[in-house]
């Protein structure tokens, strides 16, 4: 690491975005990966779409 930084010609919130939104990262056990991954390659699709559709059935039997 350098001892001392030229900030002179930078320019504040470049990489600022306020309509950003933030994609939590989920860290599961290695059961429930196993079981999520294994119904994506049953189904053909991505894994996070699994979960979306999981919880979204969760949601669903909760809400009733």
């Amino acid at each position: 690491m350098k001892a001392e930084y030229d900030f002179s010609k930078a320019e504040r919130g470049k990489f600022y975005h306020p309509n950003a939104t933030f994609r939590s990262p989920i860290y599961l056990d290695d059961q429930v990966q196993g079981f999520v991954m294994q119904k994506a390659k049953e189904q053909g699709i991505d894994l996070s779409d699994v979960v979306n559709q999981l919880l979204k059935e969760i949601m669903l039997s909760k809400s009733q």
